[in-house]
């Protein structure tokens, strides 16, 4: 039989939040007080950055592009999840999927880059910190922040482009939270072969040589940080990479987590939760990581408030 040509679809319909009908109200309030908590602390974040004078280095201008991606990166997911939870009819139009899709995979592939960079900033700081200034002037940092952004948004380019090129045959039920690829891939009645050959190969180039990169990085960090003599010194090097450390622990783990258990044939309830995590929970706690154990971070604030008491 024919396949329907994919204009034919003008909506799909998420199943995300089916087997979660008695708890809407609770998931509501919850999404809604992380959304907003998500707002407020990577607007302070990326406030500090530019108000503070001392936070002007690399690192915090590394970090307050992480803290915008982060707030655009939940944007593209919660405000759809949100209206979903209060409303019966759990649609989403085919161009609102198409737009969700591509926003999404962006910040994805924008963060894997970003991260890996930010890694690259902690390595020449430590490992080089006479040539620190000179490795990463601020120019450096403009054309790496850009070249992040430029290959999250290409790469998305191309998985959304030959995603919805595909033809969808009746069935527009996605078995997930928002739109995403993979679910999508499965209601397609024509030969996916080319998205999976491309969800691997640019899945290499865009996240796993990034992961990559950051494991060499702090290979080298840690090697360097050993030599280290004074206990003190040693403390204070990896305390400036154990944010760091713990955002790409989140981040790749419940990605990957995802992104596996997303292929496999059967999905279980705790399996679907664990995008939750991937989009929504990581944007929320990486200003809280980045904040908590920062004293540059808490210094500002202490100051930006002072001056506001004084005024």
């Amino acid at each position: 039989m024919e396949a329907q040509n994919e204009t034919d679809l003008t909506e799909f319909i998420i199943l995300g939040f089916e087997s979660l009908k008695k708890v809407r109200l609770l998931l509501f309030t919850g999404f809604s007080i992380t959304y907003l908590f998500t707002m407020l602390w990577n607007a302070f974040i990326i406030t500090m950055a530019i108000v503070d004078q001392k936070l002007r280095t690399p690192m915090y201008f590394f970090l307050g592009n992480l803290s915008f991606l982060d707030i655009c990166y939940t944007s593209t997911t919660i405000p759809q999840m949100l209206a979903h939870l209060l409303s019966e009819k759990n649609t989403i139009p085919y161009m609102g999927c198409v737009f969700q899709v591509y926003f999404f995979f962006s910040f994805v592939g924008t963060e894997c880059l970003l991260l890996a960079v930010m890694a690259f900033d902690r390595y020449v700081a430590i490992c080089n910190p006479l040539r620190y200034t000179l490795i990463i002037g601020k120019d450096i940092c403009l054309q790496l922040a850009t070249a992040c952004w430029a290959g999250g948004f290409l790469n998305s380019v191309v998985h959304t482009t030959f995603a919805f090129q595909l033809p969808f045959c009746g069935d527009n039920h996605i078995d997930a939270f928002y739109c995403d690829i993979p679910p999508l891939l499965k209601l397609s009645c024509g030969d996916t072969s080319v998205n999976q050959i491309l969800l691997l190969s640019i899945g290499l180039f865009i996240a796993w040589t990034p992961l990559v990169c950051i494991l060499l990085s702090y290979t080298y960090i840690i090697s360097t940080v050993l030599k280290i003599q004074s206990s003190e010194g040693r403390q204070k090097a990896f305390s400036t990479c154990s944010s760091h450390i713990t955002v790409v622990l989140l981040y790749y783990g419940s990605s990957i987590f995802t992104y596996l258990s997303s292929n496999s044939s059967h999905i279980s309830n705790n399996a679907r939760l664990i995008p939750v995590i991937y989009s929504v929970l990581t944007p929320l706690l990486n200003p809280i990581i980045y904040t908590l154990r920062n004293k540059d971070m808490k210094n500002a604030w202490k100051n930006m408030m002072r001056k506001r008491l004084m005024l």
